[in-house]
């Protein structure tokens, strides 16, 4: 997901996708294959290329469940002859696989940094071995694959730290200052949290909001957090992990992570670090 504000030039991973599993039917001579990419622990089908019907577009392959989800489990490839047959794997997507007519299947992790991001897979619609040449070939266009979004992943950690550069104050002194202000802005929420009054909560918002707009190009912010969005937003911009801010917010580390990825989503942000400088570019945060 890449907002329409973001100068970020990534193209899009669904193409490099594209490209890898047509590399792998040229090279495996497969009649089908397909994949697609990890999203929330969920691998989600979206490439395909030979297929006869639309059973499996679309499918969410759940972690453990079926070849896929083994895969996904375990971060290594694996293989059965006779998917319907099979005892190695569970059988929860038997009727969009049968609908398809697969019966042999090779299934490998594209792994970046030691996670796993995809899954590219292989098929045949016989009762086959499909071997370790097969097996070899998925292999080394996964890492390919995987090569190529470190690379896209690299850049983009780059322009995330130079735009958080550009933001951040010059001197000593005045990144002091800006971190006092930061923490004045927190310390300003988590009272208005404590605080029965109402009237007196409202104001307290109202001088964080003020704090948080001092000095950002955008003072009207086009992204609406929630307050408990922003609560925890401004204790990870502290630098607390999610445990630290769950026992400063008094809720449960979960609640904090399900807080947290709200915002990410609303502010089109893959990781904690972007949704802050995100947030503080817009005025949400000091």
């Amino acid at each position: 997901m890449q907002s329409s504000t973001d100068t970020s030039l990534r193209p899009d991973d669904g193409d490099a996708f594209r490209q890898a599993l047509r590399s792998v039917q040229k090279r495996s001579r497969l009649p089908v294959v397909f994949g697609g990419q990890v999203c929330e622990g969920v691998l989600r089908l979206s490439q395909f290329a030979g297929v006869r019907t639309a059973a499996l577009r679309g499918l969410g392959i759940r972690s453990a469940a079926g070849l896929g989800g083994r895969v996904l489990a375990s971060a290594r490839p694996a293989s059965v002859a006779d998917y319907e047959a099979a005892r190695s794997i569970t059988h929860d997507y038997d009727g969009p696989v049968s609908a398809e007519g697969i019966r042999s299947v090779v299934a490998v992790p594209v792994v970046v940094t030691g996670t796993v991001r995809g899954v590219l897979y292989g098929a045949s619609r016989t009762v086959t071995s499909l071997g370790d040449r097969t097996t070899d070939t998925v292999v080394d266009v996964s890492r390919q694959l995987a090569g190529e979004l470190a690379v896209r992943d690299e850049v983009d950690r780059r322009l995330r730290l130079q735009r958080a550069a550009e933001c951040e104050p010059a001197t000593p002194e005045e990144r002091f200052r800006a971190e006092e202000v930061r923490e004045l802005h927190a310390e300003l929420r988590l009272i208005a949290q404590a605080v029965g009054d109402e009237a007196l909560r409202a104001r307290l918002c109202a001088a964080s909001r003020r704090l948080a707009g001092l000095g950002s190009a955008t003072p009207q912010p086009e992204v609406s957090l929630s307050p408990r969005e922003l609560d925890v937003l401004a204790q990870i911009a502290l630098g607390c992990t999610n445990a630290e801010a769950a026992g400063r917010l008094s809720l449960r580390p979960e609640t904090v992570k399900a807080y947290l990825r709200g915002a990410m989503r609303k502010l089109d942000a893959r990781t904690r670090f972007e949704a802050v400088v995100t947030a503080r570019r817009r005025g949400l945060l000091p």
